[in-house]
């Protein structure tokens, strides 16, 4: 029970630190644009330098009253302040093995897709593929779709095609592209291979 109430207390004082420095930023950014300084902010809102400076650090936690006076001298809502804190911040984890399998057009049982996370962004999509190649197929699959790509080779070799070029590819290659050219795997050069890709590309394409 000890032990309980001491995590809880724990998980309600990060919380209390990551608003406190959620509103410090804010007030650092909105200052930042007006391109005024500690000592001009804080004579306006009627407080020291020296706690405006806490307040933008995230040292300690403005009142109410505070944030009005801040609100108005900077002349934004007192809500403008909690913006960041409201954000979300989610992480995608995905346990080893555990990945969804993913069916790309053109892909065989031996060309597999295993989605590692996903993005939570409201403007960008990122996905984290680990693609596994055992098997030679009668027909490399080509792909083209918009945004770009990373991959990184961890087993295997390859020679891998971005538009008219051939990259030669061994464990510990990187190739970063603009996928809206065909690319792909040309010739598989030693089996198995084991690539990450990243997929990145603006939501609702």
């Amino acid at each position: 029970m000890k032990d309980d109430k001491q995590q809880d207390a724990s998980a309600a004082s990060t919380k209390k630190n990551q608003l406190e420095f959620a509103i410090g930023r804010q007030v650092y950014e909105f200052r930042s644009k007006l391109g005024i300084t500690v000592a001009d902010l804080a004579r306006q809102a009627g407080l020291s330098a020296g706690m405006l400076s806490k307040i933008e650090n995230g040292v300690t936690s403005p009142s109410l009253a505070t944030l009005q006076a801040l609100s108005s001298a900077l002349n934004v809502p007192v809500t403008a302040f909690f913006r960041k804190y409201e954000e979300q911040r989610d992480a995608s984890f995905v346990k080893a093995g555990q990945g969804l399998m993913i069916e790309r057009r053109g892909t065989r049982a031996s060309h597999q897709y295993q989605l590692l996370g996903h993005s939570m962004s409201k403007t960008v999509v990122v996905e984290p593929y680990l693609v596994s190649l055992t098997a030679t197929p009668d027909v490399l699959p080509l792909f083209q779709h918009t945004g770009q790509e990373f991959i990184y080779l961890l087993e295997g070799e390859v020679t891998y095609r971005h538009a008219d070029k051939l990259y030669e590819m061994r464990p510990g290659d990187s190739l970063f592209f603009d996928s809206d050219v065909p690319h792909g795997p040309e010739v598989l050069t030693k089996l198995p291979i084991r690539l990450i890709s990243v997929i990145i590309y603006p939501r609702g394409n």
